[in-house]
This record gives structure tokens, sequence and C-alpha cells, in this order.
């Protein structure tokens, strides 16, 4: 019987249509990927896959085998993941994460991953939602964080965490006194998460009503780019607050009570269904695991008790 690395190999190409694709996804050099598929058809013997000059494609014998081969493995994976041990997760996972997690609970993430899975590594990108999703959905990422859910057909979500939108300002700007009007805010630059975004679409359409004063509403990739011109006096930042606790700490920025209602952004840790689905959920178990510990330590420093001491 062909081992499992012949399959899975095998499976990573079909479902990719390229060599390369799967040597990357399998960490291992594009030879060795030829070498196992050429193994594993002179052992079964017949043709599994087409190579030609327009790429990869799969047999009819292959497509056979495929059905065979998604639920070994699958039942590996799940297997590993019931009983098995977690220092045994081994390879590479590609994640992909919102900005707005860099700013909150992914330092305590990662640590988490390498205690619990010391074998597994983490290739990291960041990136605004619409782009980490549209990598999802090409397999250029395995796990993805972002605000979702993702609604996209095959997609699994997990909720991570939910986090409230504010109005923010340095007091550099005079604002922090009081209710902050439509009028107050339209004085100076407002800046926020990229367009198609809905921080973005939520603030143009507060202020696309009938009477609402013209703003200069900007967009910015970078949340760190945008909490930096917000310290400095620069504009008023439309972010989730969670991802600037410690400037509202120190009173370097303040959030402003504008009376305008933005809905929360919900979080979600999203994958597709692959064979391997049993440790990409293990790995979102564990995230929304660390979100909400990020959050409760968060409530617990900013709410007091009758005592005046925080409340666990």
């Amino acid at each position: 019987m062909p081992d499992f690395g012949l399959l899975e190999t095998f499976l990573w190409v079909a479902k990719l249509g390229s060599f390369r694709m799967a040597a990357e996804r399998l960490n291992t050099t594009q030879p060795a990927v030829s070498q196992r598929i050429a193994r594993l058809e002179c052992q079964m013997g017949v043709r599994l896959l087409n190579r030609g000059s327009r790429g990869v494609s799969v047999t009819p014998s292959g497509q056979q085998a495929m059905v065979y081969v998604e639920k070994m493995i699958g039942l590996r994976a799940a297997m590993m993941a019931e009983i098995g041990d977690a220092s045994g997760m081994h390879g590479v996972m590609r994640l992909g994460v919102a900005e707005t997690i860099v700013h909150t609970w992914l330092p305590q993430f990662v640590k988490s991953v390498n205690r619990l899975y010391p074998n597994l590594l983490l290739e990291i990108e960041v990136d605004i939602t619409p782009n980490l999703a549209a990598r999802l959905l090409a397999q250029e990422i395995e796990l993805a964080f972002v605000v979702g859910p993702l609604s996209n057909s095959g997609i699994h979500n997990r909720v991570l965490a939910e986090y409230p939108i504010g109005f923010l300002a340095s007091p550099l700007l005079g604002l922090g006194n009081g209710l902050v009007t439509r009028e107050d805010l339209a004085r100076f630059p407002i800046i926020t998460f990229p367009r198609k975004t809905r921080p973005y679409e939520a603030v143009r359409e507060l202020f696309a009503r009938p009477g609402s004063p013209p703003i200069r509403l900007h967009a910015s990739t970078s949340l760190a780019s945008v909490i930096h011109m917000a310290l400095e006096g620069l504009n008023v930042a439309v972010i989730p607050t969670a991802s600037v606790e410690r400037e509202l700490a120190d009173g370097r920025l303040q959030l402003l009570d504008t009376g305008l209602s933005l809905t929360p952004l919900t979080f979600t840790a999203s994958w597709l269904t692959s064979p391997d689905m049993a440790a990409l959920e293990q790995v979102a178990d564990l995230a929304r695991q660390t979100a909400l510990s990020n959050l409760v330590v968060e409530t617990a420093a900013v709410v007091p008790d009758v005592e005046g001491l925080p409340v666990s």
C-alpha cells in the first residue's frame, strides 16, 4: 500500500493543479514532488496525472483515486486530532491575519502555538479581509483570521471575538469633552480602513444622510499608520477600540462621545474544506480561546467592581 506521504502529495497536486504550488504547500521541492508522483503511479500501475504545457490535470483513474485518498487522509487527520499527541502536528500552516488581531492577541496566540504544537511552523501574512478572503479561496493560505463570517461555498467559520468600533482622537484636537456632533467631526479629516471594508462603508453612510456636513474620508490598509496619525493629531480615526487599549489608558487617545452607532466587527477563523481540516479546526479553537481570554483581561482591566477591584 502506498504510504501517506505519496498519497498526500498526489492530493495536493491534484487540488492545486500545479507541482510547484504543491511543493510550496508541502514545504518541499518541485523535483521531490515529481519523484513522489512517479513512485505512486509506479506502485499503482496507472497514470494519475496528465502533465502538459497548460498545467496538470487529473486522469479518470486519478479521479477515482482522489475519492479514497481524501477519505484516508481525512480519517488520519481526525484520528490524530482526537487521540494523537499534539506535538505530533507538524509542517507549515499559512495563516492570514487582519491587522486588528496583530494589535490585540496575535502574540499570545503564537506563543500558545509554539508551546502546544512545537513542530508546527506558521507563515503569517497580514492584510485586509477582502484580500485574505481571496487568498483563502485561491488556496494560497489555509487559515484566515478576518472580519467575517465569510459566506463563500466550502468555507467554514468559527467566531473568535467581537470588537466595537469607535471615533478616536488625540486630546490635541480638543474634542474629548462632552458630545461631539457630526459638524465637530467634519472639521477634521477622518481616517479608517480601506474602501469596501465595513468600517469605511459605515462611516460613509453615516455622513451621506440628508443634512450631514461633507467630510474628508481617508482610507489606509495599515492600522499602525492610522493609529500613528491619530496620535499625532492629524485626524479622527474610526477603528476598533481594542486595538488602542494602551493609548486610551494613558490618555494619548480619547474615545469620542458622538452618539453615532457603528456595528461592531465580528472576527472569525475561516478555512476551506480540506483533508487536513481537523488540524485547522484545532488551531482555530486555540485562536478562539486566546481571543476570549484577551477580552476577559481587557474587561477586568477597565471595569471595577463596587470595592474598586478588577472583576474576574
